[in-house]
Formats: C-alpha cells, sequence, structure tokens
C-alpha cells in the first residue's frame, strides 16, 4: 500500500468540480496536459496522486482568478488529494513544490487554497524538532510559569547600536522576558549586525548583574543561507540566547539547515504571510503553513494578535494557536507568539480565547507607547495578566500602570 502525503485544498471552479480536481493530480504527479510515452500503467499506479475524497462547499469567492476557464456560475469543494510520498521523499524541498506549486496557475481552477497537510511519519524521523520551544524558552528566561511578555524595538529603524543600549537596559530593568529586533532590521545600517550583537548584549550583561535574570533577546539574522549560519554563530559567540528568522524570506530548508546547526532557540517571524493566506480564494491557509513551518525546527512562530491591528480576525488567531499547540508528528512543540496591537487590555480575550499562559505576548506600542514609558507598559501587561488569571476585572485593579494604560489606550488599538 502506497503512503501517501495528503493535502486538503479549497477548489473553486466553473467547469465540473471532477474535472478540475483531476487536473490538480494529474499536474502535480505523473501527467501533463498531453499522454507521453513514459507515462506507464506501471508508473502510474506507483506514482499518481489520487482523490480521496471530496466534499462541496459554497464558494468563498465571488470573482474568479484571472484566465479562469468555463462560463458556469462558481462553485467549490474542500478535496483530498494523496501525494505518494514514494515522489518526495520526507522532504521539504521536495514537497512544497508537489502540494503547493504549478497549481495555482492551472486555467481549470478559479481559486485555490491549501488549507491542511496530513504528513508521513517519515517527516517526523527526517526533520529535527525543535530544541528549546516553550519549556527551553521558559528555562532561559527564569520564567517558570506565566504568560511571556516581550517587545519589539521601535522605532524598527534608524537606531544606532548604541541608542539599544539604553531601551535594552530599561526593558530588561522593567521585567521584560523577551526582545526582538523588527522583521525589516536584519544586518543592516544603521546598525550592522556585529555591533548591535555587541552593543544588545553588554545591556543584557547588565541586566542580569543587577537582577539574576537575563531576558531574551532575538536577534534577526536572517541572510543568505551561509551568511545566516555565520550570524548565529556570531551571536552565540557573545551569550546570545536566541536567533529570528523572516520564515517566508529564507525558506522552509534553510530553516530547516539552520536548525541543525543551531545551539539556540530560533523565533520565526512570518513576515509577509498576507500575501500566502489573506485572499479568501487563492494560498496556503494557516493549518497547512504551520505544519510546514513547525517541520524546520522552529521554537517560536508568530500567530497574529486578538484585536489585531491586521486582517486575521479573533477567530484566526484562535484556531492557529490551538494548531500550533497540537502535537505533530507526535511532537515538534513550539511556543506560540502573539503580536500586532497587543497591551494590557488584551489580555483577559487571550486568555479566553486561548485557554493557555504558554504564550509569548509582544507588545510594540503597548509597552513603548505607555505615557510613562516602557517599564510601565511592561509592568501594566505583568498585572493585566495577573488579574486576568485571578479572573478580576482589569477595570477594578488598582495600579497606576494598569490604569494609567486603560486610560491613555481607551480599548482602542496602540499602533
Amino acid at each position: 500500500m502506497r503512503e501517501l502525503t495528503v493535502a486538503t485544498y479549497q477548489v473553486v471552479t466553473r467547469l465540473p468540480l471532477e474535472q478540475a480536481v483531476s487536473a490538480i493530480a494529474g499536474e502535480q504527479s505523473t501527467g501533463t496536459f498531453v499522454s507521453v510515452a513514459g507515462e506507464t500503467d506501471d508508473l502510474r499506479a506507483r506514482h499518481s496522486a489520487v482523490v480521496l475524497d471530496m466534499t462541496e462547499i459554497p464558494a468563498p469567492i465571488t470573482e474568479a482568478l484571472p484566465g479562469a476557464r468555463g462560463d458556469k456560475p462558481l462553485h467549490a469543494a474542500l478535496v483530498r488529494i494523496g501525494f505518494p510520498l514514494d515522489n518526495t521523499g520526507p522532504s521539504l524541498t521536495n514537497l512544497f513544490p508537489v502540494v503547493a506549486g504549478n497549481l495555482y496557475e492551472l486555467r481549470e481552477l478559479a481559486g485555490l487554497k491549501l488549507v491542511d497537510l496530513e504528513l508521513p511519519a517519515a517527516f517526523g524521523r527526517a526533520y529535527l524538532p525543535a530544541g528549546f520551544a516553550v519549556e527551553g524558552t521558559r528555562r532561559l528566561v527564569g520564567r517558570p510559569s506565566g504568560v511571556l511578555i516581550g517587545t519589539i524595538v521601535k522605532p524598527n529603524v534608524g537606531l544606532r547600536p548604541s541608542d539599544y543600549v539604553d531601551l535594552v537596559l530599561e526593558l530588561g530593568l522593567a521585567g521584560a522576558d523577551f526582545i526582538k529586533d523588527d522583521e525589516v532590521n536584519a544586518d543592516c545600517p544603521p546598525a550592522p549586525l556585529p555591533q548591535r550583537v555587541r552593543a544588545v548584549t553588554g545591556a543584557l550583561d547588565e541586566v542580569e548583574r543587577r537582577t539574576g535574570r537575563r531576558p531574551m533577546y532575538a536577534f534577526n539574522i536572517s541572510d543568505e543561507p551561509d551568511r545566516m549560519l555565520r550570524n548565529h554563530d556570531l551571536v552565540v559567540a557573545v551569550g546570545g540566547t536566541c536567533v529570528m528568522v523572516n520564515l517566508n524570506v529564507v525558506g522552509f530548508p534553510a530553516v530547516a539547515m539552520l536548525r541543525r546547526h543551531a545551539r539556540v532557540p530560533i523565533h520565526a517571524h512570518v513576515t509577509g504571510i498576507g500575501a500566502l493566506a489573506r485572499h479568501a480564494g487563492l494560498g496556503i491557509g494557516h493549518a497547512a503553513y504551520q505544519k510546514l513551518a513547525r517541520l524546520t525546527g522552529i521554537d517560536h512562530l508568530h500567530c497574529g494578535g486578538f484585536h489585531s491591528k491586521f486582517y486575521v480576525t479573533d477567530d484566526d488567531v484562535a484556531a492557529m494557536v490551538a494548531a500550533v499547540r497540537t502535537p505533530l508528528l507526535g511532537g515538534f512543540d513550539c511556543l506560540p507568539v502573539l503580536s500586532s496591537a497587543q497591551w494590557a487590555g488584551t489580555a483577559p480575550v487571550t486568555l479566553e480565547r486561548t485557554g493557555t499562559d504558554d504564550l509569548l505576548v509582544l507588545a510594540g506600542g503597548g509597552v513603548l507607547g505607555h505615557p510613562d514609558g516602557p517599564a510601565a507598559g511592561i509592568t501594566s501587561i505583568r498585572q493585566a495578566w495577573a488579574a486576568t488569571v485571578a479572573g478580576v476585572p482589569l477595570s477594578e485593579v488598582d495600579s497606576p500602570e494598569l490604569l494609567r494604560a486603560l486610560e491613555h489606550f481607551g480599548g482602542a488599538v496602540p499602533r
């Protein structure tokens, strides 16, 4: 019996569904638009994709993708297609072109979205799971329980290495668990990575000397693969405890390579995810995406944020967090990261919708935009989570930092 990778697609077409789905299965396995001599019955038996089931659903879009064939009304289905493991082996590099390659271009399709993946156990044996994930991250930051609270260096560009020192020192002394570079600031002027690493780790050393705790700082090492490994080594050599990658920029196989090399947690940012996931009738859904991402061995994965400034709904974020917390192939643990307009006021909805505090909550404006400064911002979020876990409404907490946050942001989104 053939071992299969099963991909679930949301298919929209103006043609008979069977015709559109057959085009997907053929294009991504043994077939092409004409018969060829090498496509024997034996080869098809071993390597052709198979349509496992199909359930019709309402069409999620009202306009077809450009170039779609047919003149009938749009109709849609959820379709599960099995691709033989023998075609790809347990390889992300081979798998991605099969399940998300030359499908979106097919004229038989008026819309297509990869919504889920069922991966054979061989993938779990081929890739290293996260080396730190939830428990390892907690150990490194000295926070054995409770939500992990962090922020992003802002302004995200334009700061000099010396500018980082005062901010990191202030945030660390205020009790931040985690601080990170912005996704748009890797090894680039005016704060080249080597200089930034030295400045930040010096500030972290001072925080540890004065408090006994060392916040985790995620340095954005995104780069070409060989440089990315050197960047990792630079961070580790000076005592850094986390590196960050822009997952969609460097690519899944490159992150898997980094995992085999890494000695510290890998914080995965999903910049560009909207181009993959935002359109209702096109791209890759979050359920499928997070499985591919976790298979690379990342320790932290961004999942959006409740009451976000971005397009995701609270239902989307809750589903994403739940998916990331679900074991993959028996493991591949990962710490969900919430960001985008997070502040003290989003603690109640976050706990209600996720049911856990095994989360890393990153607040940029919610910390750095607090009217009494970043330290008060960190404190306000810590107080909000303590009250929420205890079942106390935020309005009843007698805390100047939290009250100032509630007054200042007033339920609005801090940008």
